[in-house]
């Protein structure tokens, strides 16, 4: 705002910032239509494996869906901080905190997916609610072994179940013509054409089966 990073208000993460996180949280099932666009991104999207499952987030959390990585909040030469015996080259110019969407893979389109994002930061600012809802979904420390997580919904867990996802939110998207709804349509027919709903109980305990999966999608076609 006016040329300066909002992210942080009086060294926390600001109530600007939590608007938009709670947009993108309520939004986050249906841009995995665009950030996870093939059968093997939901191979990916499992427990325990650093990759986000549940739709929350978190302070330095890598199972969060979005992460607020460590910073450093005050107008300093992080440089200089960070390598003291080195004298600073570029002069502090105020806080870089940023908080990031951890969802999707190299088989993204960029250009949808930030276009996404940013539909869903708005969405989150304009919506009611929105402060309370990253409170009710903010996690404290590691999810892993966390009551609170049981309670958290899921990610889609194939091409199938994110195509119903971006269907029952396309309203969302399509509100100020920003995704035409020829282009959700499109991206709608594709996802479901992998027929995967039942990937991975297919793949199951077939090693062999999962490294064909791979080798077909490796260039994420």
């Amino acid at each position: 705002k006016e040329g300066k990073n909002v992210v942080l208000e009086n060294g926390k993460i600001s109530d600007l910032s939590k608007r938009a996180i709670a947009g993108i949280l309520d939004m986050a099932d249906a841009l995995t239509a665009f950030g996870n666009t093939i059968p093997t991104s939901y191979l990916r999207l499992v427990p325990h494996q650093e990759a986000p499952t549940n739709i929350c987030w978190g302070a330095r959390n890598r199972s969060a869906l979005v992460r607020v990585p460590l910073g450093w909040t005050g107008n300093i030469a992080m440089a200089a901080t960070a390598n003291p015996v080195n004298p600073p080259d570029v002069p502090p110019n105020g806080s870089k905190q940023t908080f990031e969407f951890r969802v999707p893979d190299g088989s993204a389109d960029i250009h949808l997916t930030i276009a996404g994002l940013i539909v869903a930061a708005e969405h989150g600012l304009e919506m009611k609610g929105a402060l309370e809802m990253a409170e009710e979904l903010y996690i404290e420390g590691s999810l892993y072994n966390n009551p609170k997580a049981r309670k958290l919904e899921q990610l889609p867990a194939s091409c199938v179940e994110s195509a119903a996802r971006l269907e029952k939110k396309r309203g969302l998207f399509e509100t100020r013509g920003i995704f035409p709804a020829r282009l959700i349509d499109y991206t709608l027919s594709h996802l479901r054409s992998f027929n995967d709903g039942n990937l991975r109980r297919e793949l199951h305990g077939n090693e062999e089966a999962t490294r064909e999966l791979v080798r077909k999608f490796i260039h994420c076609q």
